[in-house]
């Protein structure tokens, strides 16, 4: 089934930011990154409003379902929130998607935007909802470390100013397999991902775009991934597929890489795969808005955002 694209507004100077924690909590040895990212965000002119249960540690290890997901809905329903980010990834974002209110997300476009298990999220709340979500830097790694320019700049650039066009590369992109590829763009991290096969909240692959990333992945992990996708039908599906910044495997030149892992496993299918920088863990991270179109030259190296994605 088709999805109708929501778009929400693009941040301006003084908007308020929600800030929540979908998967794991902010812990007393993380205060120091969390206060950095906030300070990140304030600089920006952006106001931070923090949810009640960002720290809540209910169930020993992450916060009740209703407590993550009542956050969740409760700073889309407020008119005065304008974007939500969240803190981190984890393991136990699935657990939100039975409590999350999607009429109240529907009816109430604004930015949601994270990364790592938050994949979970951006793709649900796009399968039932239509709005575009973001994959890209949360508060505590990715604001409450160092950023890097590039971070900086990206974040502006998507979700200030709201552009289209060439994705900027973070540093050496490669091409695996040429050739050009237009769709929406889904994905995120892949095992995340995989968290949705089987589920109502799997986004639709129909012409579509995938991008991936992983932390802490081996090779026969990456092997039986990608062999997942395949006998649930994606492969068949999709236009192209863009690999981000693999954490630890390209922390061994000697290993097989994933996007190579990829390559051999779809020989059949002929897709084009282009690896990137510009994405991923413990890297710099552009903004990727799942569910808007994107076009991918895999023989040129481009990544550009066709359609518009904030107004």
């Amino acid at each position: 089934m088709e999805v109708t694209k929501v778009i929400p507004r693009r941040l301006r100077p003084g908007d308020r930011i929600g800030i929540v924690s979908p998967s794991s909590p902010v812990t007393q040895e993380r205060e120091e990154q969390f206060t950095k990212g906030l300070d990140f965000l304030d600089r920006l002119g952006l106001r931070c409003v923090i949810g009640s249960h960002v720290r809540s540690n209910t169930l020993g290890y992450a916060a009740s379902p209703p407590q993550k997901a009542g956050d969740i809905n409760r700073m889309f329903a407020d008119p005065d929130i304008n974007a939500i980010i969240c803190t981190q990834g984890g393991v136990t974002a699935n657990a939100c998607l039975s409590f999350l209110d999607w009429d109240v997300i529907a009816g109430n476009p604004k930015i949601f935007a994270g990364i790592s298990d938050i994949t979970v999220l951006l793709n649900a709340i796009y399968t039932k909802t239509g709005l575009v979500t973001f994959h890209g830097n949360d508060l505590l790694w990715g604001f409450g470390r160092n950023p890097t320019p590039y971070d900086r700049s990206e974040f502006v650039r998507q979700l200030m100013d709201g552009c289209v066009g060439d994705i900027p590369a973070a540093g050496i992109r490669k091409t695996v397999r040429g050739g050009v590829a237009q769709g929406p763009l889904v994905g995120g991290n892949i095992s995340c991902l995989l968290k949705l096969a089987g589920t109502k909240y799997l986004p639709g692959f129909g012409g579509a775009v995938l991008f991936l990333e992983a932390i802490g992945i081996s090779p026969e992990v990456c092997d039986h991934s990608f062999h997942q996708l395949k006998h649930i039908g994606v492969f068949d599906q999709i236009k192209g597929v863009l690999i981000g910044h693999i954490d630890g495997m390209e922390n061994h030149s000697d290993m097989i890489q994933m996007e190579d892992i990829l390559n051999s496993t779809t020989l059949e299918f002929g897709f084009p795969i282009l690896k990137v920088a510009d994405f991923g863990h413990n890297c710099p991270n552009t903004y990727l808005p799942v569910g808007a179109t994107v076009r991918m030259d895999a023989d040129n190296q481009r990544i550009e955002v066709v359609s518009q994605c904030l107004a």
